[in-house]
């Protein structure tokens, strides 16, 4: 019998897909800040606490030194915690905790000693919050080895990741984009809302996905900007160009294989971030082209991103800088337009 459609948030996948680990395994438990009683800020742990109580589901001080650092020394006695860092802006707090205990435990000890932790957390502007509340880091994180850095851009996916990572012997970094969750206080790409099956699945952690196919150009986002990259492939189609659009899911480990066989394809890549622009995934995917002896490029690579400044606090300015599907499709329809015109 085919199973019924049922659409979910990424909030409400995120929090199913624990469940099930959660009665599946009593060494899984969740941790962090508002994420008993309220079901957390952005809802990721929603009627967790009804089911499993308050010895596995712990609201904490406000300390992240303190609660991931716990996090840490149970994944070493072999639990399966699940904590979340509120906001990703709070790892300054936390980082020796995060960096030099989970992410390098298992190296330090020879494989002995593994650290299966996942720190969920969210990421993104455009409300204006700030330099504080606002930013998404996927570079600083993976930039680091050791750890797994992820960031869902849909439901299906985001439930999927969630019990790859929860069954995953590494710290995984599983980033969430306030855009996607399904918070109606927070607005919500509907995209992101998408058929989850009810049963455990998983989806791999190092694999991207094309979520557009295309020959003339390929468009490369993560988390958010997969849906901008989306809306713009829309309408540069209205302009003739077919552009492939790819869902990273993961930059840590980052998935070149996909990249470079879509790139291979349309000769021509355009990246859409919303981390800062130096030494950002932008970077890392133009190298990754440029590096490789199997491309033959018909325009120069370019990117778009978060330029270089701290998150202004004026939405007008915020809004300014952000990336939109309108910059992308001025950025491909410059690239292309010699050839748009041939």
């Amino acid at each position: 019998m085919q199973e019924k459609k049922r659409k979910l948030t990424i909030a409400k996948a995120m929090a199913e897909a624990i469940s099930l680990d959660m009665r599946a395994s009593d060494d899984v438990l969740v941790m962090g800040e508002d994420i008993g009683k309220l079901g957390g800020v952005f809802g990721n742990t929603l009627g967790l606490l009804d089911e499993f109580g308050p010895e596995r589901v712990r609201d904490t001080p406000i300390s992240e030194t303190g609660f991931i650092g716990t996090a840490v020394g149970m994944a070493a006695a072999g639990m399966r915690p699940v904590v979340e860092l509120m906001f990703v802006d709070f790892f300054g707090v936390c980082m020796d905790a995060i960096y030099s205990l989970a992410a390098k435990q298992s190296y330090f000890s020879g494989g002995n000693v593994t650290c299966p932790m996942v720190l969920m957390t969210s990421v993104g502007g455009g409300y204006g919050d700030a330099g504080q509340h606002s930013q998404t880091l996927y570079a600083t994180f993976g930039h680091l080895p050791g750890m797994k850095v992820v960031i869902p851009s849909n439901a299906y996916d985001a439930k999927g990741m969630m019990a790859a990572a929860i069954a995953d012997p590494n710290p995984v970094i599983f980033m969430y984009h306030k855009a996607l969750q399904g918070m109606g206080w927070l607005g919500t790409v509907q995209r992101s809302i998408t058929h989850v099956p009810e049963g455990h699945y998983t989806v791999p952690l190092d694999k991207a996905e094309v979520v557009r196919a295309g020959g003339d150009i390929t468009l490369v986002g993560l988390g958010h900007t997969v849906h901008v990259a989306l809306d713009a492939a829309a309408a540069l189609e209205a302009k003739g160009i077919d552009a492939e659009v790819i869902d990273l899911r993961s930059i840590a480990p980052l998935d070149r294989e996909t990249l470079l066989a879509s790139v291979a394809k349309t000769g021509a890549v355009l990246s859409v971030d919303d981390d800062y622009h130096s030494y950002g995934v932008g970077a890392e995917i133009i190298a990754t082209v440029a590096e490789s002896d199997k491309v033959r490029l018909k325009a120069p690579p370019k990117r778009i991103s978060y330029p270089d400044i701290p998150v202004p606090f004026a939405p007008e300015m915020e809004h300014a800088v952000l990336p939109n599907s309108d910059k992308v499709v001025s950025a491909v329809w410059a690239m292309l337009e010699a050839r748009a015109h041939v």
